[in-house]
């Protein structure tokens, strides 16, 4: 029996493979490459903005938290490495996922936190997980690995401090309308995707 024979045991398969970064030989397209996934997150993330903008207990840290600067020089993006592009969208990533972490854990202590704010936490903890999958999968982390020295050669990721969720928010959706949607674009139309 081959695959064109079965093509629910060709997406099991490829679903049990993707999380290995293998490629798999008539795999459905890259989820990332469907602006419509993208724009889901970029929307839940706006959401939380939105939710928390008028938060005055409860949205506060109780000490900062350090996320990645979202502002682009789009000049200088274009001219940026394929593979420095990969490194500063999967740095952004982690220092997001470590900042909405720490965050959590923040609230956690807090008295003040209600259902609606620990939603929206556990939608950008939940989203930040899946867009890494999906960028797994989109084969970008091996573009940031493949940067001779990349550790050695990388500008350091911009950073700054946040106090509240609101400015989390903020910053997450920034990044995700920004290098995110920047650098999946480019990788997208370079692979034909």
């Amino acid at each position: 029996m081959g695959a064109r024979e079965c093509p629910a045991l060709l997406l099991l398969l490829s679903l049990l493979l993707l999380p290995l970064g293998l490629p798999v030989r008539g795999a459905p397209p890259h989820l990332i490459c469907d602006s419509r996934v993208l724009e889901r997150y970029i929307l839940e993330a706006r959401e939380a903005e939105n939710v928390t903008m008028g938060c005055a207990e409860g949205c506060s840290f109780a000490e900062n938290i350090t996320v990645p600067d979202t502002k682009v020089n789009f000049y200088a993006w274009k001219r940026m490495e394929v593979e420095q592009q990969a490194l500063e969208v999967w740095q952004g990533l982690a220092l997001l996922s470590e900042a909405i972490l720490r965050g959590q854990a923040l609230l956690a202590n807090s008295s003040q936190t209600s259902e609606t704010l620990q939603l929206h936490v556990d939608k950008a903890i939940s989203g930040l997980r899946s867009l890494t999958s999906l960028l797994r999968a989109l084969g970008s982390q091996k573009e940031a690995i493949s940067l001779p020295d990349a550790a050695a050669t990388a500008v350091p990721l911009r950073t700054f401090t946040v106090d509240t969720l609101c400015k989390f928010f903020r910053i997450y959706s920034n990044f995700l309308r920004g290098k995110l949607k920047l650098y999946t674009g480019e990788a997208c139309r370079r692979g034909d995707r």
